[in-house]
């Protein structure tokens, strides 16, 4: 159960950043709202975080969680924000996937 909140944690990371990319984007109330999102979005990432550290290794479950909001931000700025997709962007991310797998695969 709590592998399963610190993936939610990781999407909300994933969120957190995303409203700062709309804000970046946008002007007057409607990057106010953006950032109301952001510290949402913040604020549950952090409370699952914590809750899943309680009985997940914090080493293993922080780099879990940081490993899915890059992943997932990365993502997101390919997606949405029409950044690069360069070989080596998409190489270095398969690493960090495997190397997210990895820790979870040997972690208890």
């Amino acid at each position: 159960m709590n592998w399963i909140l610190l993936a939610i944690a990781g999407l909300f990371e994933v969120a957190f950043a995303f409203c700062l990319g709309k804000a970046k984007e946008s002007t007057g109330n409607e990057m106010y709202l953006w950032y109301v999102g952001f510290f949402i979005a913040l604020s549950f990432s952090m409370v699952l975080l914590i809750k899943a550290t309680q009985s997940l290794p914090i080493g293993t479950a922080y780099a879990v969680w940081t490993g899915i909001g890059a992943v997932g931000t990365v993502l997101v700025g390919i997606f949405v924000f029409k950044e690069p997709t360069t070989f080596l962007r998409l190489l270095f991310l398969t690493t960090l996937i495997i190397s997210i797998v990895g820790l979870k695969a040997v972690s208890h």
